[in-house]
């Protein structure tokens, strides 16, 4: 891609690296979040308060559902807007 500068040590320092693919969002974003959980599948998390431990690979995948057709609130609960 190309290079960005990257600031470290309270502004101290700098230094020009490449710029990575962004991988925040979208399908990248899930492939990412899919390696890490491959990856950590035998560590155990804490769920319920703290009251039990299930192992990281055992957790079912949440999947995400559209927002199609519903409503998007603004300015303090005044006015909604349909999502098209």
């Amino acid at each position: 891609m190309g290079k960005v500068v990257r600031i470290g040590g309270r502004g101290t320092s700098r230094r020009v690296a490449e710029k990575s693919p962004d991988n925040w969002s979208g399908e990248s974003f899930r492939d990412v979040s899919r390696k890490r959980k491959e990856s950590a599948k035998d560590s155990y998390v804490t769920v319920g308060r703290g009251t039990k431990k299930v192992k990281f690979g055992d957790l079912a995948e949440s999947r995400s559902v559209s927002a199609k057709g519903r409503y998007v609130v603004s300015g303090r609960g005044t006015g909604r807007r349909k999502v098209d």
